[in-house]
């Protein structure tokens, strides 16, 4: 078993592209100091609670395996872009999450797109959830190991404070480089605390070792933002063009469009994905 000794690194939000990068290539991840600011956060949660209080506990999968991943008592919250004006206007649009993604995959994949938004809350007595990459979300990328490309990246953003009491996320920074992703994620022994304020993000790659951790507090939820990005050439987990409504897609920017599925996908060496007609799809759609 490989053994981890490295805590998380912090670095604030004004640091520049490069110096936050190269933590996130060495370590798997990185804690990006103030992404959101408390005005952001107050209202963000605002805007969701009532979804947030609508929603029921628990998993909604048939798989005792996947139920007991999402957790027992925990909340998912999706579809973002339409239950928030804070996010779809705001978040989405941070410069800092742009460079960074860009940076990842423009000059390997050529594009990207948001495969999930989604609020995770995690109530108390919720159990630590398993150790996992989000790259096993895509099979044929584990067998590549740290070798493959960076088919998944995640700015986990915390919405209230992160504490090892109410289940901040536990994390093996360099398991990016283990060699066996097929059979090595770790333990829990070897798992550190992300330890966030609200409005700090956790931006870790899709190859790092990491899971919910168990909230074993009386009455303190967790609530967290998870913003996914994976090249276009791969299919995300939302079918955002089929959830959110064309009119409301119309006021947003063309980038934010791009990310959510109105816009075509050029990743490097194609003519062109999620098309119409061999042709741009924001023109079929009168963007």
């Amino acid at each position: 078993m490989t053994i981890s000794k490295i805590s998380l690194r912090r670095i604030p939000a004004s640091a520049p592209v490069e110096e936050i990068l190269a933590v996130f290539r060495e370590d798997g991840g990185v804690i990006i100091e103030g992404l959101l600011s408390p005005d952001q956060v107050e209202r963000f949660n605002r805007e969701i609670d009532p979804s947030m209080r609508e929603l029921s506990a628990g998993s909604k999968h048939d798989d005792e395996f996947v139920a007991e991943f999402h957790g027992k008592n925990t909340k998912r919250l999706t579809n973002l872009v339409t239950l928030s004006e804070t996010f779809r206007n705001e978040i989405i649009e941070i410069d800092l999450v742009h460079a960074l993604a860009d940076a990842v995959y423009l000059e390997e994949s050529g594009t990207y797109w948001m495969t999930t938004a989604q609020v995770i809350e995690i109530g108390p007595g919720n159990a630590a959830q398993y150790l996992h990459r989000d790259l096993e979300n895509y099979f044929p990328f584990i067998g590549m190991g740290p070798a493959g490309p960076e088919v998944t990246i995640n700015f986990f953003t915390a919405l209230t404070d992160f504490t090892e009491e109410n289940g901040a996320t536990r994390v093996i920074p360099g398991s990016n480089h283990w060699e066996n992703f097929a059979e090595d994620r770790g333990a829990p022994e070897q798992t550190v605390p992300a330890l966030l304020r609200a409005g700090d993000a956790l931006f870790f790659s899709g190859k790092t070792v990491h899971g919910g951790g168990a909230n074993v507090t009386s009455d303190n939820y967790r609530r967290a933002l998870s913003v996914n990005f994976n090249p276009g050439y791969l299919v995300g987990e939302e079918a955002y063009p089929f959830l959110i409504d064309l009119d409301l897609a119309k006021t947003l920017s063309p980038r934010v469009q791009s990310l959510i599925g109105f816009r075509s996908q050029y990743p490097k060496g194609s003519p062109g994905l999620w098309g119409v007609d061999y042709g741009e799809l924001a023109d079929h759609l009168g963007l």
